[in-house]
């Protein structure tokens, strides 16, 4: 099973809430880099990520919501969880959200839970606030801290996609955000528009994330990462979530291998992948 990241096409941060999360509004929309997430019977559950087993008690959300999903299923049993990675680790892409929410879906059917969309959403819920929209696995426009998903028309998209080699923790680039008194983003109509009508050259124009402000004063190589696609003909770029990766818009699929090019670690990626949903 694919195990889809995911990009914010926008993110806008509105406050930070009583519950120390924070209020957030964001275009997300699955790509076409995906892990592969195989499950089968074993005689005790277990998560290899890349060989390597993650043991109980670890923080792979994938394991965690094996034993989420566990808890309500009168039939769970052992089980493997394969995760072949190639999604970086804490680069802005929720490439651990992704991994639980193929695990859930995958042992679901394994073990005959029955559980429907509805209720493996709200187990999602439990696992992390990117869970839920990893479940739906479409584009989302999201809101609350991750919680509130409606679905989103969005056109297909070329990206090229720059990594690094770190990540950025989602609590540090908010935390930043607070400490930096930034402001909130515009009002995004005017992206969700042109989003659903193929737009690329106007949808460039309007990419925002309110992260990057923070993040970039912390990380300046990500920020001279951006600049460099918009110098190389990018029609728009903006940093995924709360960092590292930062991606460059194409007019078409040659033009985000040639943006690709320019950097020593990306690749050219789709958004939504033919195979998403």
């Amino acid at each position: 099973m694919l195990a889809h990241a995911k990009i914010n096409v926008f993110l806008r941060v509105l406050r930070r809430r009583e519950d120390g999360y924070h209020e957030i509004q964001s275009l997300v929309c699955p790509i076409s880099l995906a892990d592969e997430v195989r499950v089968r019977p074993a005689d005790r559950l277990r998560v290899e990520v890349g060989g390597r087993t993650s043991a109980v008690g670890g923080l792979n959300l994938a394991l965690v919501a094996a034993l989420a999903l566990a808890e309500g299923c009168p039939d769970a049993g052992g089980a493997l969880v394969e995760i072949d990675k190639r999604i970086p680790v804490a680069g802005g892409l929720g490439g651990g959200s992704a991994d639980a929410a193929a695990a859930l879906r995958a042992l679901n059917d394994l073990w005959g839970c029955g559980v429907d969309a509805a209720a493996l959403e709200r187990v999602a819920e439990r696992i992390g606030s990117d869970v839920p929209a990893m479940l739906r696995d479409e584009p989302l426009l999201i809101g609350g801290r991750g919680e509130r998903l409606v679905p989103a028309e969005v056109r297909t998209c070329h990206w090229a996609l720059v990594r690094f080699g770190f990540g950025v923790r989602s609590p540090d680039a908010y935390r930043w955000w607070d400490m930096d008194g930034e402001r909130t983003g515009p009002d995004p109509e005017p992206l969700l528009t042109v989003a659903s009508t193929g737009d690329t050259e106007a949808l460039g124009a309007h990419l925002f994330n309110d992260l990057e402000a923070p993040v970039f004063s912390r990380h300046p190589e990500l920020g001279a990462a951006k600049q460099r696609l918009l110098e190389a003909g990018a029609l728009g770029a903006v940093m995924s979530g709360s960092g590292s990766s930062v991606l460059g818009l194409a007019r078409d699929e040659a033009h985000a291998l040639e943006l690709a090019g320019g950097f020593e670690d990306a690749e050219p990626v789709v958004s939504p992948p033919p195979d998403a949903g």
